[in-house]
């Protein structure tokens, strides 16, 4: 989650991560970036990298593995980038595919947002979507229905999240009481014969995009933020309430310090093929409605979602890159049944 960013120091010097527009294709890989073994440095375009990740001619540390990281499982894909105004990246992802008792393929992804004025925001994202994926991958094979296993697995992030409070030292809380908590965003997505379940809480975001585009795009979810509470009560409209300074203050998120924890899911039997776009605000806030998120996605995203997923976090980074950018395409083949909420 974006927050004031202090200026810029002298050691807070600006790497440009890889870009994910010209990042060759690959089956699957898990990270991109300079690091021990490059061999120019990502700063000064001179330099070696010695062993330890720094230039021995600028002295510059190179991008960290989770400055950019890509992914593709079966039909689905997701890729991560630190962006272009941040130190590190503090959002996460987790992508992957199991069967349901009837061995029908089911696809589950996972991002979470570190909200950065807590503490350790990258370590909590990272234990979310890991704690959220785990539990999906356990409880659908069982025969758990989706929508209650998306329930089950907001829950066990929240518990992996709250238990990294637990790590800090007695002592360092009382020292450090201005330090908030870890805490995250989280969003996620299950994908199965006819079944779109997704859930979250805070302002991660699902849309909807249907393939052949026969029909509108949709964001099935909707923030807990400020400028959503302002819209829901009637008070502003909605360009106004998220052209506001406020807009993207939190009302929900998983942490120790929490508010009471209302993890929201719904499910949704779509008619048509299409692919459901699984996003921190780092990319939304470039293509906030439904139609604009529409005409970011490619159009062959669901036949190549990696491709997708690199040209959307290439359209935020075009934008200003401001916030980590974080997307997963999951690609819809649906079974004509009817259209709907579950």
């Amino acid at each position: 989650m974006p927050a004031p960013q202090p200026p810029a120091q002298a050691d807070d010097y600006t790497l440009q991560a890889p870009d994910p527009r010209v990042a060759a294709d690959a089956a699957e890989v898990p990270a991109q970036g300079g690091g021990p073994g490059s061999a120019v440095c990502v700063a000064c375009r001179a330099g070696r990298v010695d062993d330890d990740g720094y230039c021995e001619n600028c002295g510059h540390a190179q991008p960290r593995e989770r400055d950019h990281m890509e992914q593709e499982c079966g039909p689905l894909a997701a890729v991560s980038d630190r962006g272009l105004r941040h130190h590190r990246n503090e959002d996460a992802f987790a992508v992957g595919t199991t069967t349901l008792p009837d061995g029908a393929p089911v696809s589950v992804a996972v991002v979470c947002d570190g909200v950065s004025s807590a503490t350790r925001p990258d370590e909590a994202s990272l234990a979310a979507s890991r704690a959220a994926n785990a539990s999906l991958l356990d409880a659908l094979p069982r025969g758990t229905h989706p929508q209650q296993a998306m329930h089950e697995a907001i829950l066990a992030a929240s518990e992996a999240v709250n238990a990294l409070a637990d790590e800090q030292p007695a002592e360092a809380r009382e020292h450090a009481p201005q330090q908030n908590a870890p805490a995250c965003t989280i969003v996620g997505a299950v994908v199965t014969a006819g079944l779109l379940v997704v859930g979250w809480v805070g302002d991660s975001r699902a849309y909807w995009i249907p393939v052949d585009r026969s029909a509108p795009p949709a964001r099935l979810t909707e923030d807990d933020s400020w400028a959503a509470q302002m819209v829901a009560a009637g008070l502003m409209g909605e360009a106004e309430a998220y052209a506001d300074h406020r807009a993207h203050a939190i009302t929900g998120w998983l942490g120790a310090d929490a508010y009471e924890l209302e993890p929201h899911t719904a499910a949704f039997k779509p008619d048509r093929p299409g692919v459901v776009v699984v996003c921190t605000d780092g990319l939304w806030n470039y293509a906030e409605s439904a139609d604009e998120m529409a005409e970011a996605v490619p159009a062959d995203a669901a036949a190549r979602p990696l491709h997708a997923a690199r040209v959307l976090v290439g359209h935020a980074l075009d934008g200003g890159g401001h916030d980590n950018v974080t997307v997963a395409l999951v690609p819809f083949p649906a079974v004509p049944q009817g259209a709907g909420s579950a």
